[in-house]
Parts: C-alpha cells; structure tokens; sequence
C-alpha cells in the first residue's frame, strides 16, 4: 500500500487529501503544473476525478476483504473424544507373553543397552519383519466409517496368527493391542468406538513379541481426503525419520539424531515434541539409549550391533501436550495435529539397517 496524495492549489485554494491506494507501490503526487493550461478544465471536474479514484479504492478494498474472507474460512475439526472401549481381547495360552504381563505396573525403563550376536540380529529381524507386515496391513483398513476398535481386533488377529504377542497388551495396563492416535492426538491413543472421518488422519503403532524379541513400528495413515496443511506435515515427519536415520552408525552421537530432525522440522515452522523418545528395543521392551528427537546435549555413542527405536512427533502448533484421564491418550495442548513414524534400527559398522521394513 502507498499513499496517494492530493497537494494542488487551484484557483488559490489548496486542497490536500491523503489516502491508502491498495496496489500502489510510491506515493503519487499531482501539482498546479500537470494540471495547468487547457489540461485543467475546472475545479468541478479535478473534483469528479478525485471521487472515481476514491470510488475505485473502496471497491478494490471490498474485493480484497471477499479474498481473505474466503482464503481464511478454513474447515476446523470438531476436537477428538473418547468413544467406548471395548473388553480387552483374549490370548490363546500357547503363545510366550513378555514378562510384564499380569502386573499392573508399568515397567521400569531398562537400564542396558540391546547390543546383539549374530542370533539375536535374525530374531530382531524376524520379529520387526512381521511388525512391518501387520502395520501395512492395518493401514489398508483407514478409510472413513471404520472404528479404532476394528483395526485393533485385525492387528490383533494378524499377531496371534503368526505365533506372536501384541507387545501393548497389558503392558502398564494399556487394554488394547496396538496404539491409534488420530488427528491431535500425539501417541498412545486406545482403540474404541470412534469412527474414523474423511480427512482424518491416524497413527497406527504395532510392536510385536516374536520368539522372545521386540519389534516396534509405527506409521500415519490419510483417511480420505486430506488436507494439503496435513499431508505436507505427515511427509516432512517422515523425511524427519529418515533423516534421522542417515546420520547412525558405529560411533556416532546420539544427540546427532535430534539436531538432524529439529533442522528439517524447522524448515517448515513445525514443532518437535520433547516428551515422547525413541528408546532401546530387542528382548527388553524399553531400555536405554533414550533417544531424544529435538536438539539436546545428551552424551552417548551408538555401537556396532545395537538396536534401538526413533520415532518423532511433529505438530503443526504447539508441542505441549495434555494426558487424558485414562493416563495413555496423549494430545496436542491446542488441538494442533500431530504425526508420528518409528522404526526399530540395527546399528552396523558403516550405518543402520532398519530392521522393521520386509
């Protein structure tokens, strides 16, 4: 916007009048002598000029304000609500159960790094390989009308057919056997009854227990039709994990892995939520190395046969958060959306082998 002003003196009056031209990029001003000799007919007709100019002002600025108008009326999401839970599922007794289950306690974070030999690499990978396949199957099950509750009876099904256990299952009293986190929810969201709209989007998180080993993954899913503000952010937190990915291997730092995904997430003005971290994965469910995705000084270096999980949150608001009376449903404090991938990673001499992929 610029001014444009008036600063004539005709017939030895002056007229002064200043005003905001939208478009206008300078400041334009008319003098006694453009508009001298037979150019200026009358006072009256400089007079009918001017009002056109004004006339012509107000309308562009009523057009303007039609164009934000429309720009700014954005589709708001109604906020996420519990929907009922239903009974937790039964396992057969033939399968192995990890340790934790039948305690209502939530396990204490092992303090030992998962470092394998040759043996425990191919369970890993036999437990993250069937964790891969469940969730790509589940996530053929996101389409509008489809409950939580559905896609866990699947998953859970998919599990026990393989020979393994659902890893959240009675873990710290967590009644379900995988985690679906929709729209703001940041993780650890419990399937119920809710059905899933077109436009949302949802986290699915699968971790199986294979043979005594942990498998651990998790991916956004689009349901329907989506919005360009929510794809763009479930792409850049996918790059995020990859990028996270690229800087491992023996000896490096694991404050690396944050400054890497904070770098990327900043680009795009994204929040990287501090509260949730990646941690080690093999027969221990969560242990050491705790994995931090925004920048930080932890000390620490990855090493050669060790396996581990990195899985950042981003969030198009803010990274604070609210736990919901049932202590696992975790949302963005404004209601912002939130994206979430992981996957289990086996640390090699030159880089990382990501583990849950087939």
């Amino acid at each position: 916007m610029a001014s444009l002003q008036l600063s004539s003196s005709l017939y030895g009056e002056p007229l002064s009048k200043s005003t905001m031209f939208m478009g206008m990029r300078a400041p334009l001003t008319f003098s006694p002598h453009t508009l001298s000799g037979k150019h200026l007919h009358s006072r009256n007709q400089f007079v009918v000029f001017s009002k056109k100019l004004w006339g012509l002002e107000e309308a562009m600025r009523i057009r303007r304000e039609r164009e934000l108008t429309s720009v700014t009326k954005v589709k708001r999401r109604p906020p996420l609500r519990r929907g009922k839970v239903s009974p937790r599922l039964p396992m057969p007794d033939h399968i192995p159960k990890p340790p934790y289950v039948g305690s209502n306690l939530l396990p204490e974070i092992s303090s030992e790094y998962q470092i394998h030999d040759s043996e425990g690499i191919a369970r890993m990978r036999a437990a993250c390989e069937l964790a891969a396949r469940v969730l790509d199957n589940a996530g053929k099950l996101v389409r509008p009308s489809v409950t939580t509750d559905e896609i866990d009876k699947a998953v859970h099904q998919m599990i026990i057919d393989a020979g393994a256990y659902p890893s959240p299952l009675g873990y710290g009293r967590f009644p379900k056997s995988v985690c679906t986190s929709v729209n703001e929810c940041m993780c650890h969201g419990i399937p119920d009854s809710r059905q899933l709209q077109d436009g949302d989007i949802i986290n699915i998180d699968v971790t199986v227990y294979l043979n005594g080993y942990h498998g651990d993954t998790s991916k956004t899913f689009f349901c329907g039709d989506v919005s360009d503000e929510m794809k763009r952010l479930v792409k850049v937190t996918e790059e995020c994990l990859e990028r996270g990915i690229a800087i491992c291997k023996d000896g490096a730092q694991f404050k690396k892995i944050g400054k890497r995904i904070s770098e990327h997430a900043e680009k795009y003005g994204y929040g990287v939520v501090e509260r949730f971290v990646g941690h080690g994965v093999g027969t221990v469910f969560h242990s050491e190395p705790i994995i931090y995705h925004h920048r930080n000084d932890e000390a620490g270096f990855m090493v050669e046969g060790q396996t581990f999980t990195i899985e950042p949150i981003l969030t198009l608001g803010s990274i604070d958060c609210i736990t919901w009376p049932d202590n696992w449903t975790t949302v963005t404090a404004d209601g912002s959306a939130a994206a979430q991938f992981e996957h289990s990673i086996l640390i090699t001499r030159t880089g990382a082998e990501i583990l849950t992929t087939y």
